[in-house]
């Protein structure tokens, strides 16, 4: 597996079109990454991710880790054998699902000591074993042990977290240099809402020359506006020649704005796991295909797709299967909405290199019916548990 890079290849206004390249392949950015929590985008198999146009999916330290084990996925070969899928792995550091699982664990200057959600065992992730994992699983891009605070959060307890997670970050580049993995670690930009702890963490993870930056700590429960105005205000300060990956968000109106921002990658659960109730998106919004409406609609469920589902199949059909709990329904309303997202940032990078995402936004926005045009939705606050 060769090295990391990342390469800046336009930009227009504060969008941005990339390429990053990895051992298992390049992806082109902006990029959506497709949730494989337990080494799996439920119900599609690489075959369909690969259909829907992923070049990268994202997968879990925490829950690998617990379930089957890292050092099994090792024996057979590392997560990209072990789950069928040939093209680059990004790993989030497991802080967020320790933070949503908080009734059952400790946090201390040496790491996370909690209790095991599969069997209740109780287990510890330092910094060193939270790298240790990810070089076990072969990944790509890897992360840092951090601590996620939910909003809202008092100064002091932000700045106290934040001093956490930046010794923990100095001992994982420790752990991870010492460890030769070729995988690229990035560093977590947190500090809550104050822009004086971001600004401090931007600089502090600055000093360590890594070759990506990741913002974390937010879709935790603060109002969309603080969203929007961190989002922003990290992505400027971070250096142009890096990647740029918001955690954990979002909609497709979030995934528009914070392009226009600076961002370069993206992960949520939305697409896989509103597909799984029923939600389809299309170009005009969101639609249930639960809703009575649908019953004798023999329209495709979007004409402008060319994902399987809308191929070959009509929205009173896909209705039928989801009514009845047909384990088909769940496969082609999630190949569809990754197939939807896919193709929202494609349209995006064309956009961009083209000098015409402004117009491209504008349009997009307007004909998304059903959120206001500055929308930048809360997606991880939503459930207590953000994985699939």
């Amino acid at each position: 597996m060769g090295g990391f890079h990342f390469e800046l290849l336009a930009t227009d206004g504060g969008a941005r079109l990339g390429r990053m390249l990895t051992g298992h392949g390049t992806v082109d950015t902006p990029a959506f990454m497709p949730v494989a929590t337990q080494g799996s985008v439920k119900s599609l198999a690489p075959s369909d991710l690969r259909a829907a146009g992923a070049q990268i999916v994202l997968a879990n330290t925490y829950h690998l880790m617990l379930r089957p084990g890292h050092e099994l996925v090792r024996e057979l070969g590392g997560l990209h054998r072990f789950m069928g899928w040939d093209g680059p792995i990004l790993t989030d550091s497991g802080g967020f699902q320790v933070w949503s699982l908080s009734k059952l664990r400790r946090i201390g200057e040496e790491g996370v000591e909690f209790r095991s959600h599969v069997d209740g065992a109780r287990r510890t992730l330092t910094p060193e074993s939270c790298v240790a994992v990810q070089h076990a699983l072969g990944v790509d891009v890897l992360h840092p042990l951090d601590e996620c605070l939910a909003h809202p959060a008092t100064v002091a307890e932000t700045e106290r977290s934040l001093a956490l997670t930046l010794n923990w970050l100095t001992r994982a580049v420790a752990a991870h240099r010492a460890g030769g993995s070729p995988g690229a670690l990035f560093g977590i930009v947190q500090g809550g809402s104050y822009e004086a702890l971001r600004r401090r963490a931007v600089e502090s993870i600055g000093a360590l020359d890594l070759p990506g930056h990741s913002i974390g700590g937010l879709a935790v429960g603060e109002p969309k506006p603080v969203m929007y105005d961190t989002t922003e205000l990290v992505a400027g300060l971070l250096p142009a020649d890096r990647p740029r990956y918001l955690m954990g968000v979002g909609k497709p109106t979030d995934l528009v704005e914070a392009v226009a921002r600076g961002i370069d990658l993206f992960d949520c659960v939305m697409p896989t796991r509103n597909a799984r109730n029923g939600q389809a998106f299309t170009p005009d919004g969101p639609l249930n295909i639960s809703n009575a409406r649908f019953t004798r609609d023999g329209a495709p469920l979007d004409p402008e797709c060319a994902c399987e589902g809308c191929r070959g199949f009509s929205r009173a059909y896909l209705r039928h299967l989801f009514m009845a709990r047909e384990l088909l329904a769940y496969r082609l309303l999630t190949l569809h909405n990754l197939t939807f997202y896919l193709g929202l940032m494609r349209d995006m990078r064309r956009a961009v290199a083209e000098g015409a995402f402004g117009r491209f936004r504008s349009r997009f926005l307007a004909r998304w019916l059903r959120e206001p045009v500055q929308s930048f939705g809360t997606t991880r606050g939503d459930s207590p548990c953000m994985f699939e």
